[in-house]
């Protein structure tokens, strides 16, 4: 199953990013013996309109242009779930198992997203009630990525 992540938002050189691409590095390793395949980070602009209903939805269009037919699609968003690392393994090997070809994990703009994607969604997932800084949700969201790599393949990374 092939695994990309949309992102609203550039990131910059700097430590953040190098965490980010250390992690997705390492699911782009440990993920083909699983079954994953890591498409990479798609980063878009954020929404340039007056408003943020106009904002969000703009981002949802560019967001929707980049899925296929029978993708899945898991956002993160503060009103999602807060699962914890083996239940986020649990859904992406579901997904996986169940014959799906691909999952895009989508991070939001300043604003959220769009409530035509979050209607969309097959899974709401927070990190939390703390607001997070876009750069370190990146790094969060590859490292857990990882570890569910390494806790469907039984993999000693995560100690539950």
């Amino acid at each position: 199953m092939k695994i990309a992540v949309h992102a609203v938002g550039r990131m910059k050189a700097g430590p953040e990013r190098e965490l980010a691409d250390r992690y997705f590095e390492r699911f782009a390793k440990s993920g083909p013996a699983i079954g994953f395949e890591f498409s990479g980070v798609a980063e878009i602009a954020e929404g340039r309109a007056q408003n943020a209903d106009e904002r969000r939805r703009e981002e949802g269009q560019k967001l929707q242009a980049q899925l296929q037919p029978g993708t899945a699609l898991f956002l993160l968003d503060e009103r999602g779930k807060n699962l914890s690392s083996d239940d986020f393994a649990s859904r992406i090997g579901q997904l996986r198992d169940g014959g799906r070809k691909a999952l895009v994990i989508a991070i939001g703009g300043a604003d959220g997203h769009d409530q035509s994607i979050r209607d969309q969604a097959e899974l709401m997932v927070s990190f939390g009630a703390a607001t997070w800084p876009h750069q370190l949700v990146r790094v969060m969201l590859g490292e857990q990525l990882y570890r569910a790599a390494t806790i469907l393949s039984g993999h000693p990374y995560h100690r539950s």
